[in-house]
């Protein structure tokens, strides 16, 4: 593919994801969250194994730094449903305390 046809698929692809995502209803937020988290995973596994085939010194830091984004990219999303899930937990004794 050429680059004009790589970029037309990226502009397609972040339109369709914005108008996707931006519809989901917030209850589906946290299972929305969990299934990008396992892509995001298996988008980390991919840019290892292309950062172990790299061969030149650009190549190995183009792939660097796609392992440090998918690594922020995985950790942000585990750490974005952590927080949704703890709002929905019962609070315990002593903060049920303190919300009356």
């Amino acid at each position: 593919m050429d680059g004009v046809a790589l970029l037309t698929v990226f502009v397609l692809a972040v339109f369709v994801g914005y108008e996707v995502i931006s519809k989901v209803s917030s209850t589906l937020h946290t299972p929305l969250m969990s299934g990008s988290n396992a892509i995001s995973g298996i988008i980390l596994v991919g840019t290892i194994v292309v950062a172990g085939r790299a061969e030149s010194a650009a190549a190995i830091g183009i792939a660097l730094v796609a392992v440090a984004l998918a690594t922020v990219n995985l950790v942000g999303g585990f750490t974005v449903t952590d927080r949704m899930l703890h709002m929905f937990r019962r609070p315990k004794g002593d903060e049920l305390e303190r919300t009356r």
